[in-house]
This record gives structure tokens, sequence and C-alpha cells, in this order.
């Protein structure tokens, strides 16, 4: 029997209009049974789910409907333009 405690799961979804100067907010957000049921709506729905555990802990914090913080900025920008390409190759992509 192994020692170590499992973390519950964590997800926190973000909205981000391409083209905006707009920062990301955060729409969802949750631990356990609310962290697999937001990473099932995003499946079902096509979208792209990048893990970064660090960064959904860090988001966590942010109240739903508050954009995230600046000092976050940097780190959000890289997970956007992953999830960016990823659509970009996507075979269901319409671009």
């Amino acid at each position: 029997m192994s020692d170590e405690i499992k973390k519950p799961a964590i997800a926190v979804a973000l909205e981000y209009e391409a083209g905006t100067r707009e920062a990301p907010k955060v729409v969802a957000s949750g631990r356990g049974l609310v962290a697999e049921k937001i990473m099932e709506i995003a499946q079902e729905n096509g979208v792209v789910i990048e893990a970064n555990p660090m960064l959904a802990e860090a988001l966590s914090g942010v109240p739903i409907d508050e954009t995230i913080p600046h000092e976050l900025y940097a780190a959000v920008a890289e997970v956007i333009g992953f999830v960016l390409r990823a659509q970009r190759n996507s075979p269901f992509s319409s671009r």
C-alpha cells in the first residue's frame, strides 16, 4: 500500500476570444467530481484540454467570471498558443 496521498483532480476552464485585447477569464473551476465533469463536458464539446496541474492550481483561486491575474498572463498565453495550434491542426477544423 502506498503512503502517497492522491490529490483530487482539478480543472479550470478559461474563455478567451481570439483577436480581442480582453484577458481570458475563468468560466468554471472545480476539484474532484466537479473537475471530472468539467473535463467531460469539454471533451464532449471538442474543447482542447491542456494538462498543467501547477497552472490549474494557480487559477483555481480566481473567482468565476473574473479575468486571470496579470502574473499568470505568460503561462496562460502559452496554453492558449497550444490550444490554437491544436485547433488549427485538427482534422475537424473548419480553417
